[in-house]
């Protein structure tokens, strides 16, 4: 079975190209959502973020305490390091334990959707990488769009933590424009059928 990462910077639609490919049947891991997830539920987890970023991490509710953390964490690349280092390994383990049931389940091929998947490492656990490209601009004004919380500022500094889209995409096997230069489904397609039939 295939694995498959795609990747593209905050903004280029990354999103949107996994769902096509699940609307095609494509089991899609979607590590950002997992995550958070476990973030919000693994005890092992919750611990060790309490100890690296403090007790306010957490509401008293229990619920992760998303602004806290950003504040924290967005503006200093060690604290972005640091919580990567506790995140990453654990996504990387559930991801492993998805495959295995995609695999028995008799999949072609899956995706793995991540916006960190150089800078996590997690390319080594794939066989090929696509990057969905759009120019900075075009994603800074769709996440200002869209995450009305966030600043222009905002934007740069988490685009600055993120690998360069000339990196991304010397690294990749496949590019996927979302750069409203061409149509996005008709290449979907075509990656669609060359994965299905290796």
């Amino acid at each position: 079975m295939l694995r498959i990462g795609i990747t593209g910077g905050i903004g280029s639609g990354k999103s949107i190209v996994a769902r096509l490919f699940a609307a095609l049947g494509v089991p899609v891991y979607d590590s950002d959502s997992r995550a958070k997830h476990l973030m919000a539920h693994d005890v092992q987890l919750r611990a060790q973020l309490v100890a690296a970023f403090g007790p306010e991490t957490y509401t008293a509710e229990g619920v992760l305490n998303r602004v806290h953390l950003a504040q924290r964490v967005f503006k200093d690349a060690a604290q972005v390091a640091q919580l990567n280092g506790l995140v990453h390994p654990r996504v990387g383990q559930d991801f492993e334990a998805w495959v295995a049931a995609q695999a028995a389940a008799g999949h072609l091929y899956i995706l793995k959707e991540a916006a960190l998947l150089y800078e996590s490492g997690a390319y080594r656990q794939l066989d090929r990488i696509i990057t969905v490209f759009a120019p900075p601009e075009v994603r800074a004004a769709r996440v200002l769009s869209r995450d009305p919380h966030r600043t222009p500022a905002d934007v740069q500094a988490i685009m600055r933590q993120q690998l360069s889209d000339e990196e991304k995409l010397q690294r990749a096997d496949y590019v996927i424009y979302n750069d409203d230069s061409q149509l996005v489904l008709p290449q979907v397609l075509a990656l669609d059928e060359a994965f299905r039939n290796e």
